[in-house]
């Protein structure tokens, strides 16, 4: 950062910490200061110094898409003292805000850097499992996309937990959206998260539903309003051009009342348990152990991977399992690590002959549209997609595409130099389910994380007429002033052995692992229908691990909604 910029950087934060700035205002200021580079920010969230005195009503374990949720809801009443402990830093990176910038995050201090074991279905091939651990969790770090998921999902949720059917959690996703559609019997506006529609969208995106429509598919211009089949720009959860995460929606606006507090940076250890109740949190902050109690609950909203391995260090779990780690049993509960399951899809990219992707970000034509909300920084790169059902009896699409005006080869990180665009189909009709399992009695172990990526042949063929479709859509007219050669998976795969062998060998996850924890009444449930972990007072989990079945599309919006109920079981038992 040059020198006039280091001025205009402390006069930013002068304005900002007077209150003459707001914190969005202050966050495009500093982004268009510095482009993508991380330039601390003075954020004006409050941490705590926990200690062993401290007391609360509520301690809240992470601060993502439910978390913060929740956080905010249970902050409406002004008698109750919240806690939200989280593994990560502030939401102080640039790349955090510029919307086409989030995989640069990936692998780095904002992600928990989770690799899978070596999975049977991609010929023993590891996929990379990016999680955020920042405020706003992966809400902080994913490609923004808001979708709900198909109203049969929440109704096989319903057929044995009562309270989670679509038409009684409707009422939350309208509440909870300020979308820039309006209002209607689908859509709210005057909640906390902003969604709105793509502000200027790459013309390879809308030339990639325009072939769709060409090619024969059905086209769809609300993939929220109940029907998910067909193609089409997806709503994004962006405000002005910049993400609008669950920190920005939901947990600074609650840091602004008097009860709520953030411990940012702090690795929780273990769950206090008193006589079957969970009655603390004990957790590790600048290098000492801390502990606080909780006179309420105790709430887990770590993931799908950190609520499990949290619950396991803390003697909650397989009896066989802990006791082969050494860890005491407090309640032997089997079913807590099982039943993960994720989504996957595989790239279909091909060289662009015009220089309108994404590979042209960062250029100083671009940094001044940003300021305006406007050019390619605001992409959240998977900008088009559809749904497509293969068997016409199912009750919801199986397959979900995601369109990227760019490369977007393993994760990103694989992209050749140069202009391409790639459409990735992707099994959300998941069959497949796997584990997580600790390795180690240590806080500081990364779990061995097992998806059972296509492992199930059905999710492996759903993959290969995926490919397929995919191949033909990018075939439609629209796309003819922009096509070069197929770039992946190129000429020689055309069989459908081929395709196997290529998929096994490319496919990555779409980072929506979920079900750990699962919500139900069977001996495999880890809690009931009001969230509470079955045999343990004082503890409940609200995120994604409790979905007893992942549903069919991107899971932020879901999360949320699930932060939100929670706050309103809790009321309804308080």
């Amino acid at each position: 950062m040059t020198n006039k910029n280091k001025k205009m950087s402390a006069q930013l934060e002068e304005q900002f910490e007077s209150g003459r700035l707001s914190r969005r205002g202050f966050i495009r200021a500093m982004a268009a200061l510095g482009m993508v580079a991380s330039v601390p920010m003075v954020l004006g969230a409050r941490h705590a110094k926990a200690s062993a005195a401290d007391d609360y009503d509520y301690v809240i374990i992470g601060a993502g898409s439910a978390g913060c949720a929740l956080a905010a809801k249970l902050a409406e009443d002004p008698s109750k003292n919240i806690l939200v402990i989280e593994a990560g830093p502030a939401d102080t990176h640039q790349a955090i805000h510029i919307p086409v910038a989030f995989p640069q995050l990936f692998k780095t201090p904002f992600d928990w850097d989770y690799t899978s074991t070596p999975q049977q279905g991609l010929a023993d091939n590891t996929v990379y499992i990016p999680r955020g651990r920042v405020y706003g969790g992966s809400s902080s770090i994913n490609a923004m996309i808001y979708m709900r998921g198909h109203p049969s999902n929440y109704d096989d949720w319903a057929s044995e937990n009562p309270g989670w059917s679509y038409k009684e959690l409707l009422p939350y996703f309208i509440r909870g959206e300020d979308n820039s559609r309006g209002e209607s019997p689908v859509h709210g506006v005057g909640g906390p998260l902003s969604v709105i529609d793509q502000r200027d969208p790459n013309p390879l995106s809308t030339a990639m539903v325009a072939a769709a429509g060409e090619q024969g598919y059905p086209l769809n211009a609300d993939f929220n309003s109940g029907n998910q089949e067909g193609f089409g720009l997806y709503q994004v959860t962006q405000k002005d051009g910049m993400r609008a995460s669950a920190a920005g929606a939901y947990l600074y606006p609650a840091l602004e009342r008097d009860n709520v507090t953030i411990q940012g940076e702090s690795l929780v250890h273990n769950l206090i348990m008193e006589n079957g109740r969970c009655t603390g949190v004990r957790f590790e902050s600048g290098g000492s152990i801390h502990q606080v109690q909780a006179s309420q609950e105790v709430i887990l909203s770590a993931g799908a991977i950190g609520s499990p391995q949290i619950l396991m260090l803390s003697g909650i779990g397989a009896r066989k399992d802990l006791e082969a780690l050494g860890i005491s049993v407090v309640r032997d509960l089997p079913g807590v690590g099982q039943n993960l399951q994720d989504h996957a899809m595989v790239p279909v990219a091909h060289e662009c002959t015009q220089p309108v992707t994404l590979a042209a970000a960062e250029t100083p034509e671009q940094a001044e549209l940003f300021k305006q909300g406007m050019g390619l920084l605001t992409s959240n790169i998977g900008e088009a997609g559809g749904f497509l059902k293969l068997d016409p009896e199912a009750t919801a699409p199986e397959l979900q595409f995601h369109f990227a005006p760019n490369y977007f080869i393993a994760d990103g990180a694989g992209n050749p130099e140069g202009h391409g665009f790639t459409l990735m189909p992707g099994i959300v009709g998941t069959r497949s389910a796997g584990s997580v399992r600790l390795t180690s009695s240590n806080p500081h172990a990364k779990p061995a994380i097992d998806p059972a990526i296509l492992k199930d042949d059905h999710d492996l063929e759903v993959m290969v007429e995926g490919i397929k479709i995919a191949r033909n859509i990018l075939k439609g007219p629209a796309l003819d002033e922009y096509r070069g050669a197929e770039y992946m998976p190129g000429d020689a795969v055309r069989t459908d052995d081929e395709i196997r062998d290529y998929i096994r060998n490319n496919t990555q996850t779409i980072y929506h692992p979920v079900g750990t924890c699962k919500m139900g009444p069977d001996g495999m449930s880890v809690v009931d229908s009001k969230l509470r972990v079955h045999g343990v007072r004082g503890l409940r989990v609200a995120d994604a691990s409790i979905m007893p079945r992942i549903i069919n599309g991107n899971t932020n919006a879901t999360c949320m909604v699930i932060g939100e109920k929670c706050a309103d079981l809790i009321r309804e038992h308080a």
